[in-house]
C-alpha cells in the first residue's frame, strides 16, 4: 500500500509547459530520438563551420568577451567622468549612448530639441564635444562602440576625425558604429530619410571603413530593437538575418566582393530571461549566418561566415516594482549571453526602468559579468550546454523558426519590401499583443508585478538630469557657432550637398564638414535638402 503511493505520479504544475519561441509544446524530457539525425552534422565542434558552438576553438579560455557598458548622459564632462569611472571598475570597451537629438539630426538649441537635451544620452553636437567626450582617453588603445545610425556617417567621422586630433591612426581604430537604419523602420523610429537614401548613407560608411578603417566594425545589424518591441527569439533572428543579407546584396551590388567587408560586420542581440532558449537563439544564429555567407554570397574567408555580436541584457524585462529583483533577471540574462558564446555585453543596471543608471548600480551591473567570467566556472569550457538534448532541440527549432521568416521576406523580395508592406512590423506588433494578453491574464509570471506583490516599498536613488544642463550645452554651442570661421563651413556645407547629390562616396565631404566644426544638425540639414524626410505611413 504504501509502495503504491510512493510511486504515484504527482500532477504537473501546469497543463501544458510552452517554448515562448513559438508556442511549442515542452516536452518533460528529451533524448537523442527527439535530434534528426540527418542533423548531427549541424554541430560540429567550436571553431569549426557551421560554427554551432562557438566561432573560436577555445572561446573564453583564450579570450574572455569585452564588458561593454552602455553609458552617456548630461553632457560630455558628466559622461567622461562616469567612462573613467568604469574603466576604472574594470569595463574593458566603451559605448555611447547619445541624446534623442543628435539621434535624430537636431542641435541641442533646435526648438524639437527642447526638453531631450542629455536626456536618455550624452548631447554631441560638434566635434568640441566629440573631443571633450573623450579627453584623457586615448582613442588609439581602446574598443569604442557608437549606437547611432540615422546620423552614423556624421558620427563616425568626427570620432575619426577626433582621434586623428589625439595622434591616432584612424587605419587602428578599433570599434563598432551600429549603423543599421533598417531596424530603425521596424521597431525604434529614429529615422530622419526614406530607405533609399539612408541605404546609401549605411553603405558609404561601410565601403569608407572597408578601405580606411579595417579593423572598425562597420555595421552592427541589430535584433535587440525588435525584441524589445516584443519580437520572439525566433523572430529576432529571422529579421535581423533578413536585414543582414539586405545590407550584405546592397554592398556587393556596390561593386564591392563579399569579404573584403563582411568580416567587419557584426551583430546586436538581446538576452531575455529563458536561459536556455536564449543560448540556442545564439547557438542558431552562428548556424544559420555560416550557411547564408557561405551558401547565398559565396563567402571564401571563414570570418565573412563567423557571426559576431554584442549582447544587451534586456531592458523591456526589468521592473520598477522591487527593482532589486532586476539584479536577478540581469544575472540570468547575462549568463544565457555568455555560454551562448557572445564577443561583447552590456549588463543593464537594476535602476533602468525608473531612470538612467545610477553609479552603484551600473558598478553592481559590470560587477554581474566580472563574476560570471570569474568565479562562474561557466567560462571553463566551450559551449557548456553543447550536448543537451533539449539545448540541441531548441537550438534546431530556434534555425527552423527563423528560416520560415527569411525565406517569406526572400518571397517578397528582401527585407527593405517586406517593411515597406509592413509585414515584419505586423508580425512583431502580434507577438506583443500575445505577450501582454498572457502577462495581464497571469499566464506569464512576472514576479513583483502580477504575483508575489508587495507595497511600499522605498525607491531606489535615482540619477537626474537637471534643466541647466540643456543651458550650459546650448551656450557652448551658440559660443561654437559665433568662434569658428563660418564661411568655411558654407563652403563644407554646399560639398555635403554636392556629394549627396552625386553617386560618389559621402564620407570625405562629411569628414571635412566635422573638421571645419559644422554641427550635427547643420550637415543633418545639408542632407535634408537632397534627400527629404521620411513620413511612416500606417502599417496596420
Amino acid at each position: 500500500m504504501g509502495e503504491k503511493k510512493a510511486n504515484r505520479e504527482l500532477p504537473e504544475r501546469k497543463k501544458e509547459f510552452k517554448t515562448t519561441v513559438d508556442g511549442a509544446v515542452v516536452n518533460r524530457v528529451y533524448t537523442a530520438d527527439d535530434l534528426g539525425k540527418d542533423r548531427q552534422g549541424d554541430i560540429a565542434l567550436p571553431g569549426e563551420y557551421p560554427y554551432t558552438r562557438h566561432i573560436m576553438p577555445g572561446g573564453y579560455r583564450t579570450r574572455l568577451w569585452t564588458m561593454r557598458q552602455y553609458a552617456g548622459f548630461a553632457t560630455v564632462e558628466e559622461t567622461n567622468n562616469r567612462y573613467k569611472y568604469l574603466y576604472a571598475q574594470g569595463q574593458t570597451g566603451f559605448s555611447v549612448a547619445f541624446h534623442l537629438p543628435t539621434q535624430e539630426g537636431y542641435d541641442s538649441d533646435h526648438p524639437l530639441s527642447a526638453g531631450e537635451v542629455g536626456r536618455c544620452g550624452v548631447a554631441i553636437d560638434s566635434l568640441e564635444d566629440m573631443e571633450r567626450l573623450w579627453e584623457g582617453i586615448p582613442l588609439a588603445e581602446v574598443s569604442t562602440s557608437m549606437t547611432i545610425n540615422a546620423t552614423a556617417p556624421i558620427l563616425l567621422a568626427m570620432y575619426a576625425a577626433a582621434a586623428q586630433k589625439q595622434g591616432a591612426d584612424i587605419s587602428c581604430l578599433r570599434g563598432t558604429v551600429q549603423n543599421d537604419i533598417l531596424k530603425e523602420y521596424i521597431a525604434r523610429n529614429t529615422y530622419i530619410f526614406g530607405p533609399a537614401p539612408s541605404m546609401r548613407l549605411v553603405t558609404d560608411l561601410c565601403v569608407y571603413c572597408a578601405q580606411y578603417m579595417p579593423q572598425w566594425n562597420s555595421i552592427s545589424i541589430s535584433g535587440y530593437h525588435m525584441r524589445e518591441a516584443g519580437a520572439t527569439a525566433a523572430q529576432e533572428a529571422g529579421f535581423t538575418i533578413a536585414n543582414g543579407i539586405a545590407y550584405v546584396q546592397a554592398m556587393i551590388d556596390r561593386g564591392m566582393s563579399v569579404d573584403s567587408f563582411a568580416p567587419r560586420f557584426s551583430f546586436f542581440f538581446a538576452a531575455y530571461t529563458n536561459l536556455l532558449e536564449e543560448v540556442a537563439k545564439f547557438r542558431a544564429l552562428r548556424r544559420i549566418w555560416a550557411r547564408i555567407m557561405k551558401e547565398r554570397f559565396g563567402a571564401k574567408d571563414p570570418k565573412s561566415m563567423m557571426l559576431r555580436y554584442h549582447v544587451q541584457t534586456d531592458g523591456f524585462t526589468l521592473t520598477g516594482q522591487q527593482p532589486l529583483n532586476n539584479i536577478v533577471r540581469v544575472t540570468l540574462q547575462a549568463l544565457a549571453a555568455v555560454m551562448g558564446g557572445c564577443q561583447s555585453l552590456h549588463t543593464n543596471s537594476f535602476d533602468e526602468a525608473l531612470a538612467l543608471p545610477s553609479e552603484e548600480a551600473v558598478q553592481v551591473a559590470l560587477r554581474t559579468q566580472q563574476i560570471i567570467a570569474h568565479e562562474s566556472g561557466v567560462t571553463d569550457t566551450v559551449d557548456p550546454l553543447g550536448g543537451s538534448y533539449y539545448v540541441e532541440w531548441l537550438t534546431d527549432r530556434i534555425e527552423d523558426g527563423a528560416m520560415r521568416y527569411i525565406n517569406e521576406i526572400d518571397k517578397m523580395g528582401g527585407a527593405l519590401k517586406a517593411i515597406e508592406k509592413g509585414y515584419i512590423q505586423r508580425e512583431i506588433a502580434a507577438s506583443a499583443y500575445n505577450y501582454q494578453r498572457e502577462v495581464d491574464s497571469g499566464e506569464q509570471l512576472i514576479v513583483g508585478v502580477n504575483r508575489f506583490t508587495t507595497g511600499g516599498e522605498p525607491a531606489p536613488k535615482l540619477l537626474e538630469v537637471g534643466p541647466e544642463v540643456e543651458q550650459r550645452q546650448i551656450s557652448r554651442l551658440s559660443r561654437l557657432k559665433r568662434e569658428r570661421d563660418n564661411q568655411k563651413v558654407g563652403e563644407v556645407l554646399n560639398r555635403v550637398r554636392v556629394a549627396a547629390r552625386g553617386d560618389g562616396n559621402i564620407m570625405p565631404a562629411l569628414i571635412d564638414a566635422v573638421k571645419a566644426y559644422a554641427t550635427v544638425g547643420e550637415i543633418s540639414d545639408a542632407l535634408r535638402v537632397v534627400f527629404g524626410e521620411y513620413r511612416e505611413t500606417g502599417i496596420l
